[in-house]
């Protein structure tokens, strides 16, 4: 049983993790950044380590801020709750690598999970039913249509390696099969 557990989120994801953990008798430390000096799940932890201005992009996604706070504090576990560093495998790594529990999937299932293809190659070696469709990469638009075609459309064309709904199109006519590609890659780095 883990006797410390810092939780690398803020908000309701926080407060939940802290509720439970403390009914099992797990202190618990929050991070905060400077938005978050008063928020509810700072107040509501056992301990708390504030760790740097509001963005997200400068405190909560900061991997080695999240390490310096787990070895300040002494916690044992993290929980990453959803979103932030909970699908990064750099972040599962680097605290296996500290000798700390990531509450989550280890290191390789993150990589595994993070590619569309390998992914879905792996559920289908276990079992688990999929949707139609290909399993590797279009080379252009013409073998989009072509692909398309066998399949049957609708038909969804997403980049392998994107998240959270970037990168992702229907194509319900060869038209619009040509076009998927192109607009796959052209967003799936956009607004991140």
């Amino acid at each position: 049983m883990f006797q410390k557990i810092l939780i690398a989120n803020r908000g309701e994801i926080a407060c939940r993790v802290i509720k439970t953990a403390r009914r099992m008798g797990i202190k618990t430390v929050a991070v905060y950044s400077d938005a978050d000096r008063n928020a509810l799940h700072v107040q509501m932890a056992d301990e708390a380590v504030h760790i740097g201005p509001a963005p997200a992009a400068q405190s909560y996604i900061v991997i080695d801020k999240i390490i310096a706070a787990v070895r300040q504090t002494g916690a044992d576990a993290v929980h990453p709750g959803y979103g932030f560093l909970s699908e990064n495998k750099t972040f599962a790594a680097a605290l296996e690598g500290a000798g700390v529990t990531f509450i989550g999937p280890p290191s390789p299932a993150i990589e595994a999970m993070g590619d569309k293809i390998t992914s879905k190659k792996l559920a289908m070696a276990a079992g688990v039913s999929t949707v139609p469709g290909n399993m590797g990469l279009i080379t252009d638009a013409e073998d989009a249509v072509k692909i398309s075609r066998e399949i049957g459309y609708p038909v969804m064309i997403k980049a392998s390696a994107g998240g959270g709904g970037k990168g992702m199109r229907i194509a319900w006519n060869d038209a619009e099969a040509r076009e998927g590609p192109e607009f796959c890659q052209a967003n799936i780095y956009r607004d991140i």
